[in-house]
This record gives C-alpha cells, structure tokens and sequence, in this order.
C-alpha cells in the first residue's frame, strides 16, 4: 500500500498532525504520522521520533541545544524519507524549525513526489526550504499551536490538495529523450532554432538561466529525468564568479562528470553580469559598461579578466567529464548585445572567454571545442549545435 507520510513534531502539533490524518483518511487516503519532535509527544504517532533520530548522530533525542537538535533531526529525517518505498506523497506542518526539518527531507525526493508543507514561513522568501524542488508552501495563517476556526479549514485544504496529488498517476514518460536546455533572453534564438532543428526527435526541456533554472535542469540531470543536456547559455557562471544576483552554484557542471550525460555546451551570455535596479551595483564596479535591461534589472558588460576567469572555470569543470562533451565557441558573439552595433560589442573581452576556455579545456576522444566563425543566434551555429549533438548520441 502506498502512504501519505503527515510530518510533523507531535511534541507540539500533535492536535494539528491527529486533524490531518483524519482528513486524508476521510478523503480516501492512508496515512502514517511521523513525529520528528524531541519532546514527548501529544499523541500516538505511526512512527515515534526515536525510529527517525535512529538515522541521524548518536544522542540527537538527548540534544538540549534547540538548534543543534533541529538541524540534527533534518540529517536523520532526511536519510530516514529516502529508506521508505511506500510513499504516495508528503505533508508536513511546522514553524521555523519543523518547516526546516520536513522540507529538507523532502528536497532529497525526486521531483513528481507529491510534497505539500503547511508552515507559518510560507508567505516569506521560501527558496532555502523549496531550493529547486517541487514543494508547495502553504501558509498556515495562524500559527500552528492549537486547532481553531481558521487552522481547520487550512488543513482541511491541505489534506484534500495532497490526498488529490497522490492520487495522480504520473503522465507516460514518452520514447523521446528528455533534452535539458538552456536560454536567456538574449540567446532564445539560438534555442529556439536548436529546437526546431532536433524536432520531434526529442522532448526538449527550456530552463531559464537565472541560477535557479541551471540547479533545477542539473537536479533533473541527477534525478535520471534528463538523458542529454545542450548548454548552450552558461551566464550563471559569470554571475558566480562576479558577484551577480543570478548565479550558479559552485557545483554548476559537476552533474555532468557523475552522470557522464552527453553535453553540448557553449558561452551564451557571458558577455553580462545580472544586477537588480542600479543602486544595488557594487561600487567596485561602477566605472564598467552598464546596460538597463529594465526598472528593475542592470546588466553589467564583464570585461577580458572577468571572462579569462570564466572561460578557465568552466574548462576546468569539465575537464572532470569522461562522458561526451562537445564546446561550441561563437567567435562572432554570445548574446543579442554582444553583436556590432549593440551594447555590450567587446571582441577582445570575448576573446579572452575564448582563449581561456581552448586553452583550458584538455581535449581527448571524447571531449572537444570548436571555435566557429558565427554569432550564437546564428542559424548555421544552431545547425553546429545540432550535428554535436547528433553525432556524439548516434
């Protein structure tokens, strides 16, 4: 039998745990009440906190530390979620530290895992509980300590929505691969012609290059969702290395290394560095070329040591790949502003991205760059695109 797992700290939500199951159990569902408190709890849970804390370091039920003990019990409550094979989806409650305890196990569960948290932190910025998982935040409203007129209806709202989303079959995965892509604005006609190029042959995935979007698409690389990636926009690199408000994590391409996955990469975008309204440029930067995208973003032009820097970083990831990999460098330009004419038009600042990456990047059977004569947006560099990605997955 498949199960949805109500999470919660029964110490101190065991009323709210209790209306919970009995709502999901009302709807058709099977519930099982985690308790991942340390205090004695309200109520009798399906699983006692002691069988998560087993998980975790030795002594966690005994920490007095409230800190230690919550981050303590997320460890132990995350290794715990990942053992169970019966999982129709997750719901938990909390305050600050249940929200950080329960989501954190369930980030580890792949995405289409049905995950629902109620928490008093819902209406605020959610990205360190949500990270690029499919969570859904539901603000709780009330605070969560004791049942009442409005925590009822919010729980009874949220028991039907998880009790619905676990019943949901997951749609048929297709005979396409899954291709992981990614754009910016200024480079969406590169992919879009990449795109039209590959057909129906694939199942293309577009993913925003906004930090966000290249850990979602590298989480769905580890996930085993994706069976290529065409990367053709890297510019979260440049906010990485620069200090921009878009960046990657420090582990951008290290998917690709464990996976082996085939890549076609390239520099779209390179040429910028994402800042929000102008004030909130730092003053090291402001004798640099600038470019107001709108009221709300600035983007600043990365100059030949900014992109000496980039050009190495990115070679120096890949240079880990024993898989397939194929670097297409667009000598002409790597953005709509990096063209004769336009804003950000630097062919010495991108020679320096080009001749860091080709120096950098050791070649071996499997593992190449190409340097084209051609603007990213270029459809013959699409048409490059494609036949690298074609050829190395023949």
């Amino acid at each position: 039998m498949r199960r949805i797992y109500v999470i919660g700290t029964a110490d101190t939500k065991g009323a709210e745990l209790r209306f919970l199951a009995q709502a999901i159990a009302a709807g058709g569902g099977a519930p099982v009440i985690v308790d991942v408190g340390i205090g004695t709890p309200s109520i009798a849970p399906d699983v006692v906190a002691a069988q998560v804390a087993a998980h975790g370091a030795p002594g966690l039920l005994a920490l007095q530390d409230r800190g230690a003990a919550v981050c303590a019990m997320a460890e132990a409550f995350m290794r715990f979620i990942t053992t169970r094979d019966d999982i129709a989806g997750l719901i938990g409650i909390g305050g600050s530290g249940g929200t950080a305890i329960v989501t954190a196990g369930m980030r580890t569960l792949a995405i289409g895992v049905p995950k629902l948290m109620v928490s008093t932190l819902a209406s605020g910025d959610t990205s360190p509980y949500v990270g690029v998982s499919d969570i859904v935040m539901m603000p709780s409203i009330t605070d969560l300590a004791g049942l009442n007129r409005i925590s009822r209806g919010v729980l009874g709202r949220a028991a039907a929505a998880i009790t619905a989303m676990a019943g949901v079959s997951p749609p048929p995965a297709g005979d396409r691969p899954a291709i992981g892509m990614t754009m910016f604005g200024v480079t969406t006609p590169a992919v879009t012609q990449v795109l039209e190029r590959l057909g129906s042959t694939v199942e293309g995935m577009v993913f925003h290059a906004t930090g966000t979007g290249g850990r979602t698409m590298e989480a769905l690389v580890d996930s085993g969702f994706l069976e290529g990636v065409i990367d053709l926009t890297t510019t979260e690199v440049a906010d990485l290395l620069c200090g921009g408000v878009l960046p990657a994590g420090p582990d951008r391409l290290d998917c690709i290394a464990r996976t082996k996955m085939p890549y076609v990469g390239s520099v779209g975008a390179c040429d910028m560095v994402n800042f929000w309204a102008p004030g909130t440029v730092p003053d090291r930067y402001k004798d640099r070329l600038f470019h107001r995208h709108n009221a709300n973003v600035t983007l600043m032009r990365t100059n030949a040591e900014d992109n000496a820097a980039i050009g190495a970083w990115i070679a120096a990831k890949l240079n880990r790949c024993e898989g397939p990999v194929h670097v297409l460098l667009p000598g002409a330009g790597v953005s709509a502003l990096d063209v004769e004419g336009g804003a950000f038009f630097d062919p010495a600042a991108d020679a320096a991205l080009f001749d860091a990456l080709q120096k950098g990047l050791q070649p071996t059977a499997s593992r190449r760059v190409t340097r084209l004569p051609l603007h990213i947006n270029d459809p013959a560099f699409a048409d490059s695109v494609v036949a690298a990605y074609r050829q190395m997955t023949a």
